[in-house]
């Protein structure tokens, strides 16, 4: 069977060659298409490294010299010490699971600063995002350490001094942070004369949902024990004041705390001036980057409908045009299983030779970095071997459509009458 389909594909090469030239061309195209899909799906999908389920950002205000209620701020009246206030009284809510503090710190947030991490010869990329917090700041977004510390121990370790570094910090030199952990002469902030102790590695910490954890970055270390070593006012309305709630309270949560802003949380000139859910700011924050994806994914959808009806078309119109032949086969005392497979199996030959030459030019394109970048590079063994796999699939199951429909059809007419149409 296989050496009479082998001849009768080697005596038919005219035709074969220009279908084996339309799968060459299809199969490249639609590795392109996966492998881009792929990479972006991969990221998207991909842990975060903090949760936003639950949890609310609420904006301070501070009234004016202008206002009737306006009092002065004076060294028995500080502004930092209403906005501790204002903290204590969000946490005595009954639907509040912790509060925090922070500055350009929270997810999905577009204002950040940087900060230095240095360790003997080990240096962190420039753009390792500071993350200057209270403690409860790792429990409202449920960060999590390399060796299973939870957040409320991960808590524990920023009360008492140490900070937190995600384990990719020191990614191009190979050293995972995990490895550090305990050692007690980093350098933060670019200040040689004080030496920090690692306290814990965190679970690499993505930027938002399009940015592999790979390539984010962050260290983060204690709000209030920085302003007592550099003696700098860090706690004032400015703050991002962040809130999780109990997920079996998370009802009306925002209209419950607003009923309430004026009579329980107007402290001195301090106010709440508006609450935002992380649902809101994570969609707004991606939105440029969610259409888009969108977007590709639509565009990527519709070239491959074409690509599958292209497929089917072609394979459609040569089944049918052999009907004689089908007919000669069953004439000759061929059962329709034996004709649909050998018509099948035609096509699938022919696919499994135009893979090997695809497959060749796939890793060619991909050497020359031609087609999408994940995890530094262009040409991953075990995502090529995917890509190729499921292209491979795809497109046999476009010409088993393509062949059996048909085929099917042309093996219901009988014999006889086929081959007098012929």
């Amino acid at each position: 069977m296989n050496k009479k389909l082998f001849t009768q594909i080697r005596n038919e090469w005219r035709s074969n060659l220009w279908l084996a030239l339309e799968l060459l061309v299809v199969s490249v195209v639609m590795w392109y298409i996966i492998d881009l899909l792929y990479c972006r799906l991969a990221t998207y999908m991909e842990p975060r490294g903090f949760d936003t389920e639950h949890c609310y950002l609420i904006d301070m205000g501070v009234l004016t010299d202008k206002s009737l209620d306006y009092t002065p701020y004076s060294d028995t009246h500080k502004q930092s010490d209403e906005v501790r206030e204002l903290v204590e009284r969000l946490r005595r809510r009954p639907e509040v699971e912790a509060v925090s503090l922070s500055h350009s710190s929270y997810p999905y947030n577009g204002s950040n600063g940087s900060i230095e991490v240095e360790y003997d010869t080990l240096r962190a990329p420039r753009w390792t995002i500071r993350r200057i917090v209270t403690p409860d700041f790792v429990r409202v977004f449920r960060y999590q350490g390399t060796r299973g510390e939870t957040p409320e121990q991960l808590a524990e370790i920023l009360e008492r001094g140490d900070f937190l570094a995600s384990d990719n910090l020191y990614r191009k030199y190979d050293v995972p942070m995990t490895s550090l952990i305990g050692k007690k002469e980093f350098y933060l902030f670019g200040d040689t004369t004080q030496t920090y102790c690692l306290g814990a590695a965190l679970q690499n910490v993505r930027y938002d949902d399009f940015t592999q954890a790979r390539s984010s970055y962050c260290a983060v270390y204690n709000l209030e024990k920085l302003e007592r070593e550099k003696g700098i006012a860090w706690i004032g309305a400015d703050n991002e004041l962040c809130v999780r709630v109990r997920a079996d309270r998370d009802q009306n949560f925002m209209e419950n705390l607003k009923a309430d802003s004026e009579k329980q949380f107007r402290i001195g000139n301090l106010y709440i001036s508006d609450i935002k859910s992380f649902k809101d700011i994570r969609r707004s924050f991606q939105q440029g980057e969610t259409s888009e994806m969108r977007n590709l994914v639509v565009g990527m959808g519709f070239l491959l409908l074409n690509i599958f009806l292209g497929l089917l078309g072609t394979f459609w119109f040569r089944t049918q045009q052999r009907r004689g032949e089908i007919a000669l086969h069953k004439a000759m005392g061929a059962t329709d299983g034996a004709v649909f497979g050998r018509l099948m199996s035609e096509g699938i030959f022919l696919l499994l030779i135009v893979t090997v030459l695809a497959v060749i030019i796939d890793i060619v394109l991909a050497h020359f970095e031609l087609n999408s970048w994940r995890n530094g590079t262009t040409l991953e063994w075990p995502r090529l071997a995917f890509c190729v796999a499921s292209t491979f699939i795809l497109i046999a199951a476009m010409i088993g459509v393509g062949i059996g429909i048909p085929a099917r059809r042309a093996m219901k007419v009988q014999p006889a009458e086929a081959l007098h149409d012929e």
